[in-house]
Protein backbone atom coordinates (compact mmCIF):
# COMPACT_ATOMS: atom_id res chain seq x y z
CA UNK A 1 0.00 0.00 0.00
CA UNK A 2 1.13 3.57 -0.70
CA UNK A 3 1.65 5.77 2.36
CA UNK A 4 -0.12 9.00 1.36
CA UNK A 5 1.97 11.19 3.68
CA UNK A 6 5.24 9.76 2.37
CA UNK A 7 3.85 10.13 -1.13
CA UNK A 8 3.28 13.85 -0.50
CA UNK A 9 6.73 14.30 1.08
CA UNK A 10 8.46 12.80 -1.95
CA UNK A 11 6.32 14.85 -4.34
CA UNK A 12 7.21 18.07 -2.50
CA UNK A 13 10.92 17.16 -2.35
CA UNK A 14 10.73 16.54 -6.10
CA UNK A 15 9.21 20.01 -6.51
CA UNK A 16 12.00 21.57 -4.44
CA UNK A 17 14.66 19.82 -6.52
CA UNK A 18 13.08 20.91 -9.79
CA UNK A 19 13.79 24.24 -11.50
CA UNK A 20 12.29 26.86 -9.16
CA UNK A 21 8.94 28.37 -10.10
CA UNK A 22 6.67 30.90 -8.40
CA UNK A 23 5.25 28.20 -6.10
CA UNK A 24 8.62 27.33 -4.54
CA UNK A 25 7.69 28.92 -1.18
CA UNK A 26 4.38 27.04 -1.15
CA UNK A 27 6.09 23.71 -1.87
CA UNK A 28 8.67 24.35 0.85
CA UNK A 29 6.01 25.38 3.38
CA UNK A 30 3.97 22.23 2.66
CA UNK A 31 7.10 20.12 3.00
CA UNK A 32 7.91 21.67 6.40
CA UNK A 33 4.43 20.73 7.65
CA UNK A 34 4.53 17.20 6.21
CA UNK A 35 7.90 16.44 7.80
CA UNK A 36 7.24 18.10 11.16
CA UNK A 37 5.69 15.18 13.05
CA UNK A 38 7.88 12.31 11.88
CA UNK A 39 11.16 13.93 10.82
CA UNK A 40 11.62 17.18 12.77
CA UNK A 41 15.29 17.59 11.78
CA UNK A 42 14.39 17.32 8.10
CA UNK A 43 11.52 19.73 8.67
CA UNK A 44 13.96 22.21 10.24
CA UNK A 45 16.26 21.90 7.20
CA UNK A 46 13.41 22.73 4.83
CA UNK A 47 12.34 25.61 7.11
CA UNK A 48 15.82 27.10 6.70
CA UNK A 49 15.49 26.73 2.93
CA UNK A 50 12.03 28.33 3.10
CA UNK A 51 13.44 31.29 5.07
CA UNK A 52 16.09 31.78 2.38
CA UNK A 53 13.51 31.56 -0.43
CA UNK A 54 11.32 34.12 1.38
CA UNK A 55 14.12 36.69 1.36
CA UNK A 56 15.36 36.00 -2.19
CA UNK A 57 13.98 37.04 -5.56
CA UNK A 58 12.69 34.50 -8.07
CA UNK A 59 15.46 35.44 -10.50
CA UNK A 60 18.15 34.91 -7.86
CA UNK A 61 16.69 31.49 -6.92
CA UNK A 62 16.83 30.50 -10.59
CA UNK A 63 20.48 31.61 -10.76
CA UNK A 64 21.35 29.62 -7.62
CA UNK A 65 19.56 26.53 -8.94
CA UNK A 66 21.32 26.73 -12.32
CA UNK A 67 24.70 27.37 -10.68
CA UNK A 68 24.19 24.47 -8.30
CA UNK A 69 22.66 21.75 -10.47
CA UNK A 70 23.12 22.61 -14.14
CA UNK A 71 26.66 23.98 -14.34
CA UNK A 72 28.78 21.95 -11.93
CA UNK A 73 29.46 18.36 -13.01
CA UNK A 74 30.06 17.44 -9.35
CA UNK A 75 26.45 18.29 -8.45
CA UNK A 76 24.53 17.60 -11.65
CA UNK A 77 20.75 17.14 -11.24
CA UNK A 78 20.75 13.95 -13.33
CA UNK A 79 21.25 10.79 -11.25
CA UNK A 80 22.55 8.71 -14.16
CA UNK A 81 25.28 11.25 -14.83
CA UNK A 82 26.23 11.36 -11.15
CA UNK A 83 26.42 7.56 -11.01
CA UNK A 84 28.05 6.77 -14.36
CA UNK A 85 29.22 9.98 -15.99
CA UNK A 86 28.51 10.51 -19.68
CA UNK A 87 28.99 6.82 -20.53
CA UNK A 88 27.13 3.95 -22.13
CA UNK A 89 26.05 2.84 -18.63
CA UNK A 90 24.12 6.05 -18.20
CA UNK A 91 22.29 5.29 -21.45
CA UNK A 92 21.40 1.81 -20.16
CA UNK A 93 20.23 3.32 -16.88
CA UNK A 94 17.97 5.78 -18.73
CA UNK A 95 16.45 2.96 -20.79
CA UNK A 96 15.81 0.87 -17.66
CA UNK A 97 14.18 3.82 -15.89
CA UNK A 98 11.95 4.51 -18.90
CA UNK A 99 10.88 0.85 -18.92
CA UNK A 100 10.02 0.99 -15.22
CA UNK A 101 8.09 4.22 -15.72
CA UNK A 102 6.16 2.67 -18.61
CA UNK A 103 5.34 -0.43 -16.54
CA UNK A 104 3.86 1.81 -13.84
CA UNK A 105 2.05 4.19 -16.24
CA UNK A 106 4.29 7.03 -15.09
CA UNK A 107 5.49 9.87 -17.31
CA UNK A 108 8.71 11.85 -16.91
CA UNK A 109 7.09 14.64 -18.90
CA UNK A 110 9.60 16.74 -20.82
CA UNK A 111 12.52 15.80 -18.54
CA UNK A 112 15.05 13.03 -18.94
CA UNK A 113 14.15 9.95 -16.91
CA UNK A 114 17.12 10.35 -14.56
CA UNK A 115 16.30 13.89 -13.43
CA UNK A 116 16.29 13.63 -9.63
CA UNK A 117 12.97 15.47 -9.30
CA UNK A 118 11.37 12.95 -11.68
CA UNK A 119 12.74 9.98 -9.72
CA UNK A 120 11.33 11.47 -6.48
CA UNK A 121 7.92 11.82 -8.13
CA UNK A 122 8.13 8.24 -9.39
CA UNK A 123 9.00 6.67 -6.03
CA UNK A 124 6.02 8.58 -4.58
CA UNK A 125 3.79 6.31 -6.70
CA UNK A 126 5.30 3.05 -5.42
CA UNK A 127 4.03 1.03 -2.50
CA UNK A 128 5.84 0.82 0.81
CA UNK A 129 8.11 -2.19 0.87
CA UNK A 130 8.30 -2.32 -2.95
CA UNK A 131 11.69 -3.76 -4.01
CA UNK A 132 11.98 -1.30 -6.91
CA UNK A 133 11.41 1.62 -4.54
CA UNK A 134 14.05 0.29 -2.14
CA UNK A 135 16.54 -0.20 -4.99
CA UNK A 136 15.99 3.30 -6.37
CA UNK A 137 16.48 4.78 -2.90
CA UNK A 138 19.44 2.65 -1.84
CA UNK A 139 21.34 2.26 -5.11
CA UNK A 140 20.45 5.52 -6.85
CA UNK A 141 19.10 8.45 -4.84
CA UNK A 142 21.05 8.08 -1.59
CA UNK A 143 24.50 7.68 -3.18
CA UNK A 144 23.78 10.49 -5.63
CA UNK A 145 22.54 12.91 -2.96
CA UNK A 146 25.49 12.05 -0.70
CA UNK A 147 27.86 12.75 -3.60
CA UNK A 148 26.09 16.02 -4.36
CA UNK A 149 26.24 17.24 -0.78
CA UNK A 150 29.92 16.34 -0.49
CA UNK A 151 30.60 18.51 -3.55
CA UNK A 152 29.70 21.64 -1.61
CA UNK A 153 32.73 23.39 -0.20
CA UNK A 154 33.20 24.51 3.40
CA UNK A 155 30.10 25.28 5.41
CA UNK A 156 27.52 24.11 2.86
CA UNK A 157 24.63 25.43 4.96
CA UNK A 158 25.69 29.03 4.38
CA UNK A 159 27.22 28.56 0.96
CA UNK A 160 24.20 26.99 -0.72
CA UNK A 161 20.55 26.89 0.42
CA UNK A 162 20.00 23.67 -1.53
CA UNK A 163 22.23 21.90 1.01
CA UNK A 164 19.19 22.02 3.33
CA UNK A 165 16.96 20.34 0.72
CA UNK A 166 19.56 17.63 0.07
CA UNK A 167 20.01 16.90 3.78
CA UNK A 168 16.25 16.69 4.34
CA UNK A 169 15.88 14.47 1.28
CA UNK A 170 18.53 12.06 2.55
CA UNK A 171 16.81 11.83 5.94
CA UNK A 172 13.38 11.23 4.36
CA UNK A 173 14.76 8.55 2.03
CA UNK A 174 16.60 6.75 4.84
CA UNK A 175 13.43 6.83 6.94
CA UNK A 176 11.37 5.36 4.09
CA UNK A 177 13.99 2.69 3.41
CA UNK A 178 13.92 1.63 7.06
CA UNK A 179 10.10 1.54 7.14
CA UNK A 180 9.99 -0.48 3.92
CA UNK A 181 12.55 -2.93 5.26
CA UNK A 182 10.51 -3.44 8.42
CA UNK A 183 7.35 -4.02 6.35
CA UNK A 184 9.10 -6.51 4.04
CA UNK A 185 10.39 -8.47 7.04
CA UNK A 186 6.95 -8.43 8.65
CA UNK A 187 5.28 -9.72 5.47
CA UNK A 188 7.97 -12.39 5.08
CA UNK A 189 7.19 -13.52 8.63
CA UNK A 190 3.49 -13.77 7.75
CA UNK A 191 4.31 -15.83 4.65
CA UNK A 192 6.54 -18.16 6.65
CA UNK A 193 3.71 -18.75 9.16
CA UNK A 194 1.22 -19.40 6.36
CA UNK A 195 3.56 -21.88 4.71
CA UNK A 196 4.46 -23.68 7.92
CA UNK A 197 3.06 -27.25 8.21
Amino acid sequence: MVDEKNNEIFLRLGDLLDYPDVQLSTYASECVQLLASTLPDASHQIKRFLDFVGSTTQGRMEEIYTGTFDVSPTCFIFAGYMLFGETFKRGEFLVQLQERYHQHNFSAGNELADHIAVIFRFIATLEDGDILKAELIEDCLLPVLEKMISSFKTNPDRANPYAHVLRASIEALEHDLHRGSVQRKASEGVLEKEMAP
